[in-house]
């Protein structure tokens, strides 16, 4: 078996109206093909031995027994695959219960999907799961455990941890876009203007002094105690000689820690001799350079957390510890305690597993006890100095016990430290009576704290601290997301998602979009390429000065990886026609309308989705979407139309040469469609129709009239505005036209622009896509015989897999069947065949030149143009322009 391709869902997608996080894979099951499951001798049974836990599985679509039935009735591997994938997944702790399986329509191929929670973890499986699933068939010994470890490692490694993880789940509820920006705990939050960043448990409102502070132990002692905030006497030391001078002067115990260490790392408590100090020191200089010494307080440990400086939770901590049962071994118990469900490594659970290091075999050193030791019935043993929750330490949740002079106290200190988050741990004898300095102090101010132990305590009120955090970033009223405009279709898509940046831009707004040209910053180009898919939205949408998007989303992207983000504002269809059909399991124009719909499905249920009435494929779509619904047409008495705003709908339309938007039975007039330049007269039909489309986005945003009349007469069809887009170079005596038409839909459009040219000859420089269908390229021909006095056939830099000399074929055929007597030239190199049209061009031609590379081609004419106002030779020559 063989995976052809691999795509990683990241967004809304083709495959799942629902699902967003999805591995497809395009699967070439081969000789399996012949043996379903029922096939294979044994299969069942072993299947059933290797995973027992599958029996929960259920299939879908038709068949109401479990998935072990269905493999003794005979299903294709493809579908166990599926099923392996997301169980490994599963067992390894990662909850995955969506598959399908469906055929390709190619003997043997299969598309094989199924969710993933975490991505590395999504393409592991389905790797695993075809050595698996051939194991299984062959009656091969397979180590099953080495998968799930491996998972299980991946897991923990790119997981978020549980601070991060519950600050993700608020925003969740309420429905707030968050992104990770790195492989640890970096999230931002909300879209654009409105972005939030945090890391772990610290935002991007948390002050980098407070931060400082917190670091360094002995400053912030200092600073609490200048604010008569009671703190225990210590010194800060560097070396041993250091650490005899501070003794003599201290009594113990003491406590010897990092001036700069966190999770209780270093940390040695409760010294009462030299030699115990020495050693002390030793651990905590492995830490940091500078080492605290300082008094050692009786009392419990406790941890309170301030958030937005109000006191929220405070947890009692107690450190790993065992109790004794009078058989077991120190070590028996240890494993015991560790065997517990909740406890895991690291962050994995609420609680973490016992490590026994040096600071356990100390304490049992200074017990006189060993691993082997059995403790009496009943006994407790502390392993540990600190009862962090990180090192095996167990929580209490008694926020309601805590005295308000220390409630007063702890919002204090986060104002002191300048912490908008902060975890002050406290040792007392006990919090609902003052802290003084006679019955405790504060020892640290973490500013970054975990907030695992108040999440999920051992015993006590569990509490949702990052509905404080949330509340703080985005407080009642204040929006996540900016505006997105989503434009798709098979062609207008660039010049739409130009014309409605260009609109948003003159409402006030600081738009970023993406097209096939590249991406745009409030005006400015930050990067060229096909800027289409998802990671070009993803730049808009996580750039702070951003505060309304208009997203070109193609073909491509939504089925290599989904969309860019999860919900949009507005979504247009433009049209949907016969281009990129025969790639990517798309064969038909019903499949291409799935793919498209993806985007007017991620339209939020307030939005709006704007859709083409003269268009059936994308007008049908209406049916399947849960949105408000807006339609234009170039039809002024369209029946879609008048039905459509009868029932109080919004539409745009011409009408008597206006360009009309109609809601209901009212209609507003913005201006004669002749009149917007981008209309090239009102005779570029393509043009209008994207006209319409954008000028109903900009109605649905609110934007005033005057500001969309404004931005429809200043948006001027040129080389800056428009690239590549009925570009028109006009020379003494022709003209030259540069447009990006690459496809059927596109030359049809083009046609009726061309038939309205008064022009003596009419020459189209043409080519087409090499990974197109057969009858895709001869169209091509097809419709420029029928517009072109004469052609020039080029070839594309990339001819995607196809020989040229098929390519010329197949054009010059379909430009046959339509006028046999048509003259074709072949000149392959792009700029080589231009300099023919102009050089042989008759006063008053017009050359029609189907470009590839939109800017070379640009500064070729141009540069072109320019040679041609010298006063120099007529002739055109490439030398002239090099």
């Amino acid at each position: 078996m063989k995976i052809l391709d691999l795509d990683i869902m990241r967004g809304p997608n083709y495959w799942s109206n629902y699902r967003q996080h999805i591995i497809v894979m395009r699967l070439d099951i081969g000789k399996y093909e012949e043996l379903p499951t029922n096939k294979i001798s044994g299969f069942s049974e072993r299947i059933e031995k290797m995973f027992p836990s599958m029996i929960k599985h259920r299939c879908s679509e038709g068949h109401d027994g479990g998935f072990f039935e269905r493999i003794k009735e005979g299903t294709w591997i493809g579908h166990v695959i599926e099923h392996i994938a997301l169980e490994i997944q599963t067992l390894a702790g990662m909850e995955c219960g969506y598959g399908r399986t469906r055929s390709t329509g190619e003997k043997g191929i299969y598309h094989v999907l199924f969710s993933y929670e975490i991505e590395k973890a999504g393409v592991y499986a389905a790797e695993a799961a075809i050595r698996i699933a051939e194991a299984i068939a062959n009656n091969i010994d397979y180590d099953l455990e080495a998968d799930i470890r491996a998972l299980k490692r991946i897991h923990s490694r790119e997981a978020f941890g549980p601070s991060t993880q519950s600050i993700i789940d608020e925003a969740k509820k309420r429905n707030i876009p968050f992104r990770r920006l790195n492989s640890g705990s970096m999230i931002m939050f909300g879209q654009g203007v409105h972005q939030k960043k945090i890391r772990a448990s610290m935002t991007c409102g948390t002050a980098s002094i407070g931060v400082d502070l917190a670091g360094d132990k002995d400053e912030t002692k200092k600073l609490l105690k200048k604010a008569y905030i009671p703190v225990p006497v210590g010194e800060v030391i560097s070396d041993e000689e250091d650490l005899k001078s501070v003794l003599q002067e201290m009594n113990y115990p003491v406590v010897i820690k990092p001036i700069d260490g966190n999770h209780g790392r270093g940390i040695t408590t409760n010294i009462r001799n030299m030699e115990q100090a020495i050693a002390a020191l030793n651990l905590a200089k492995t830490i940091s350079t500078d080492v605290i010494v300082e008094r050692f307080i009786e009392g419990y440990d406790y941890r309170f957390l301030v958030i937005n400086y109000k006191l929220i939770a405070v947890a009692k901590r107690t450190p790993a510890m065992v109790m004794g049962d009078g058989i077991s071994t120190i070590d028996s118990l240890i494993e015991q305690t560790n065997n517990d469900p909740n406890r895991g490594d690291g962050h994995e659970k609420v609680m973490t597993k016992i490590v026994v290091d040096e600071v356990t075999q100390t304490i049992l050193t200074e017990k006189g006890l060993t691993l082997d030791s059995v403790l009496p019935m009943g006994q407790i043993l502390l392993l540990k100095d600190t009862a962090n929750i990180s090192t095996g330490g167990t929580s209490r949740d008694v926020t309601d016990l805590v005295h308000p002079e220390n409630v007063f106290m702890a919002e204090r200190i986060a104002r002191i430290m300048n912490l908008d988050i902060c975890g002050i741990d406290v040792v007392a004898k006990d919090i609902d009576v003052p802290l003084t300095n006679e019955n405790g102090g504060i020892v640290e101010v973490n500013a970054c704290p975990g907030f695992r132990m108040h999440l999920s305590p051992a015993k006590g009120l569990a509490r949702n601290v990052a509905e404080p955090v949330m509340n703080m970033l985005y407080p009642e009223g204040k929006p996540s997301r900016i505006p997105i405009v989503a434009v798709t279709g098979t062609n207008g898509k660039t010049t739409t998602t130009r014309l409605i940046a260009h609109m948003a831009k003159q409402a006030g707004h600081r738009p970023g979009f993406t097209t096939t040209d590249g991406i745009y910053i409030n005006g400015h180009l930050v990067h060229t390429g096909d800027c289409t898919g998802p990671v070009s939205s993803e730049t808009i949408l996580t750039d702070p000065t951003v505060d309304f998007a208009v997203l070109e989303c193609a073909r491509g992207g939504i089925l290599r990886a989904g969309l860019g983000f999860d919900n949009c504002n507005i979504s247009i269809i433009t049209n949907i026609s016969d281009d990129h059909l025969g790639l990517k399991g798309i064969d038909t124009l019903s499949e291409m309308a799935k793919v498209k719909e993806v985007v007017a499905r991620s339209t939020f249920d307030d939005g709006y989705s704007i859709l083409n009435a003269d268009d059936d494929h994308t007008y049908d779509i209406r049916r399947e979407l849960d949105c408000n619904i807006a339609l234009f047409s170039m039809e002024e008495n369209n029946e879609r139309i008048a039905r459509h705003c009868k029932n109080g709908g919004m539409a745009a339309t011409i009408e008597k040469g206006y360009l009309t938007i109609t809601k209901g039975e009212w209609q507003t007039r913005i201006c004669k469609i002749e009149n917007v330049p981008l209309s090239f007269g009102g005779k570029a039909t393509c043009m209008v129709k994207n006209i319409l489309a954008a000028t109903l986005a900009a109605v649905i945003s609110n934007f005033k009239l005057e500001d969309i009349r404004a931005a429809l007469l200043s948006f001027i069809p040129s080389p800056e505005i428009t690239p590549g887009r009925m570009n028109i170079f006009k020379f003494s005596n022709f003209d030259v036209m540069i447009d990006y038409a690459h496809n059927t839909g596109g030359f049809i459009e083009l046609k009726k622009y061309v038939d309205n040219v008064n022009a003596s000859s009419k020459v189209g420089i043409i080519t087409a896509v090499g990974d197109r269908r057969d009858e895709d390229i001869k169209n091509i021909g097809y419709y420029a015989a029928q517009m072109f006095t004469q052609i020039i056939i080029r070839h594309d830099d990339d001819l995607r897999g196809r020989p040229a000399e098929d390519i010329t074929r197949l054009l010059t055929e379909g430009a046959a069947s339509y006028n046999p007597n048509i003259p074709v030239t072949v000149i392959p190199n792009e700029q080589e065949a231009l300099l023919h049209a102009m050089n042989n061009a008759l006063n008053g031609s017009f050359i029609f030149v189907c470009t590839e590379n939109i800017k070379r081609t640009l500064t070729f004419v141009r540069e072109l143009k320019e040679e041609s106002e010298k006063p120099q030779s007529q002739l055109f020559t490439l030398s002239r322009v090099s």
